[in-house]
């Protein structure tokens, strides 16, 4: 697993290649205006950050957290930085496949053209998202030169043209939405910098997660070959709630499945508590906030055009977009309930994040977490 390419299971190197030629150019901007945009935004993300810690109450005053560098990308280095990371995660499982394949007949050959196909659509895939991503705090990011990271794997990105060109699609004001972005942004790199046990929780469920993989190519397709007559409506059996599964959900096992809603809650909650970041933060330092929102929202909503909304189900993209919904509904909640002190009980251990029910029903969570045997059992 440590070279790129021949008989490795994905041709990282092509996959780069593929997905830098593929995607779209970005907007049209003169040297000095990408000089400018890219200066607004390390400025903004520095004073993002004590804006939010204010309004977050996370990170007690004086407290030192580990450091993670703001890279500002165009979109050929979000693809570098998420092949990076993608490569880092996915070891693992790559690692067990390929034991699992080297002693089948003609594997060698075989993993020389799959691992070249498989460069090519995850070159594919990342070209249509890297032209959608505004930011995003990679939580596992490897250390390397080219892209640097904080010891503990981390570091924020901010995807320049992405920016400008939303900005300039929902005509509002450029520096106040480079702030609102950064926002939300440095929100989750506060997450991550203040709850240090999150991180290896999160890479321990995803590791579990792929762990449960089938890597027998015959039961794989099988399963997908399942979910296809479930989308089709072939499959007079089908389980109930299928037509509302992506197709990734559905290639999933009952125990992949278990895991994904723990996942799925998390995330919820780490990106609704970004958008009600923003939104909290946005009123004292960003003047045009609430214009922004709306036409954010209702791009968000509107989606862009046919293709776009069927890549975005079979990709899973919808769900990611009731996160933002649900997760910011959980959030408003329980602060209105408990107070932000009382929410930020959720950052105390795995044990007190909500499950994906208690995301839906926010007075479940208060109820469990700020009863009084709660209290004691989280002491012990």
């Amino acid at each position: 697993m440590t070279s790129i390419g021949g008989a490795e299971m994905v041709d990282w190197n092509l996959a780069v290649a593929t997905a830098t030629r593929l995607v779209r150019p970005g907007p049209e901007v003169t040297r000095d205006e990408a000089r400018a945009v890219v200066a607004e935004l390390r400025r903004h993300a520095r004073t993002s950050e004590r804006h939010v810690r204010e309004f977050t109450r996370m990170i007690p005053e004086g407290t030192a957290v580990p450091d993670t560098p703001v890279l500002v990308v165009d979109r050929a280095g979000w693809v570098k930085a998420n092949v990076a990371g993608f490569r880092e995660l996915l070891q693992p499982l790559l690692g067990k496949m390929q034991e699992r394949r080297a002693g089948a007949p003609g594997g060698a050959v075989l993993g020389a053209v799959g691992g070249k196909v498989t460069g090519v659509e995850l070159g594919m895939l990342l070209s249509f998202l890297a032209s959608r991503v505004l930011g995003q705090y990679e939580t596992f990011a490897p250390v390397s030169r080219d892209l640097p990271a904080s010891a503990a794997g981390g570091r924020l990105l901010l995807v320049a043209p992405n920016i400008v060109h939303v900005e300039r699609e929902l005509e509002v004001d450029p520096h106040d939405f480079r702030l609102w972005v950064c926002l939300h942004e440095e929100t989750h790199r506060t997450q991550f910098t203040a709850v240090p046990w999150l991180r290896a929780h999160l890479e321990g469920e995803i590791q579990t997660f792929l762990g449960a993989t089938d890597v027998d190519p015959g039961t794989v397709l099988e399963r997908i070959r399942e979910a296809a007559q479930s989308f089709a409506g072939a499959r007079p059996d089908a389980e109930s709630g299928d037509e509302g599964r992506s197709f990734v959900e559905l290639v999933q096992t009952p125990e992949q499945r278990e895991i994904l809603a723990r996942l799925t809650a998390v995330m919820s909650l780490l990106e609704g508590h970004a958008d009600f970041v923003m939104d909290g933060v946005g009123p004292q330092v960003v003047p045009s906030v609430a214009e922004i929102r709306e036409k954010f929202q209702q791009r968000r909503a509107s989606g862009a055009g046919r293709l776009d909304s069927a890549l975005r189900k079979l990709l899973g993209l919808d769900a990611k977009l009731r996160q933002y919904r649900d997760g910011e509904r959980f959030v408003r909640a329980v602060v209105g309930q408990v107070g932000m002190d009382g929410f930020n009980r959720v950052w105390t251990s795995p044990n007190t994040l909500p499950t994906k029910a208690e995301i839906a029903r926010p007075a479940d969570w208060v109820a469990r977490v700020h009863s009084k045997g709660s209290e004691q059992s989280e002491a012990e």
